[in-house]
């Protein structure tokens, strides 16, 4: 999984038998965009940079402004390690530091006070509330993405953008894999992406994947297999319902997000008890 340094975050069990590469730098100190300017081809508005991973700040069909913001991002980003398998962080009080571009692709600094849901089974997802509302962010001329609720769709061109590269990748959904294996970990329904244009890189781990033209997010991307090898980790494979193991050599993943909607209570609470609620609960 794409992840390129730690967080100074000790939340939660870390499973020591894999090591995670340490990245060159943190993102919040050193700026990693060697260009003057963003490409204007992807839109920043709303794309966050963690000190070791990327992310967004989405919303909820119907969430007031006045409501806390979320940010988005994937569980293995964290910080402190991984996530082990079949254990979920919920409602668990932080104090991270992250920034988000605004509008006129300034970077705004923002603070996460609380895990509300993460896990690395089934997805990898990260879920913070976040000290600012949207009004809050508003204010600072910074505005958050959708998030749909219905299943991506085949060949949808879709856009993956990094806050910790400052840059964008572009390409289409290619499949749909049953089971994504990647060392002690299994991801269900993954995205994948076509061959060319999404040649994600460690540090994009979190960027949300946003349907072309719109500022809807469909997914979050999350690994790829970095050396041909067969379920190894930053080597995921693919297995079908038979049990049956491909490796696509190179290939790019992410996760999708309408499932949240699932256990979303009315006043936009995360209810593992929900029925019908499809994020993995212990």
């Amino acid at each position: 999984m794409k992840l390129l340094s730690f967080a100074v975050l000790s939340l939660l069990s870390i499973n020591t038998a894999m090591a995670l590469p340490v990245g060159a730098f943190d993102a919040l100190k050193v700026k990693s965009n060697s260009f003057d300017k963003l490409d204007p081809k992807y839109d920043f508005n709303g794309i966050v940079k963690l000190s070791n991973c990327s992310g967004s700040i989405i919303k909820f069909s119907g969430m007031p402004d006045s409501a806390k913001a979320i940010a988005l991002t994937n569980g293995h980003c964290i910080g402190g390690g991984m996530i082990d398998p079949n254990v979920i962080v919920s409602n668990k009080s932080i104090n991270r530091q992250m920034k988000v571009y605004n509008r006129d692709q300034k970077l705004v600094a923002i603070n996460a006070v609380k895990v509300l849901y993460a896990t690395m089974t089934n997805t990898d997802i990260t879920l913070y509330e976040l000290k600012e509302s949207y009004a809050d962010l508003s204010a600072k001329r910074v505005d958050s993405f959708d998030v749909d609720g219905n299943h991506p769709t085949l060949g949808t061109s879709i856009d993956i953008v990094s806050g910790y590269w400052d840059r964008g990748y572009r390409c289409n959904v290619d499949a749909f894999i049953f089971t994504l294996k990647e060392a002690n970990w299994t991801m269900k329904d993954s995205i994948r992406y076509s061959d060319t244009g999404c040649n994600t890189i460690g540090g994009t781990s979190g960027s949300p994947i946003i349907q072309t033209g719109t500022r809807t997010v469909v997914g979050i991307n999350n690994t790829g297999n970095e050396d041909g090898q067969r379920c190894t980790m930053n080597n995921p494979c693919e297995v079908d319902e038979k049990g049956n193991v491909v490796v696509k050599a190179h290939a790019s993943y992410g996760q999708e997000t309408y499932n949240i909607y699932t256990c979303l209570t009315l006043d936009f609470k995360i209810d593992l008890t929900k029925q019908g609620c499809e994020l993995f609960k212990q």
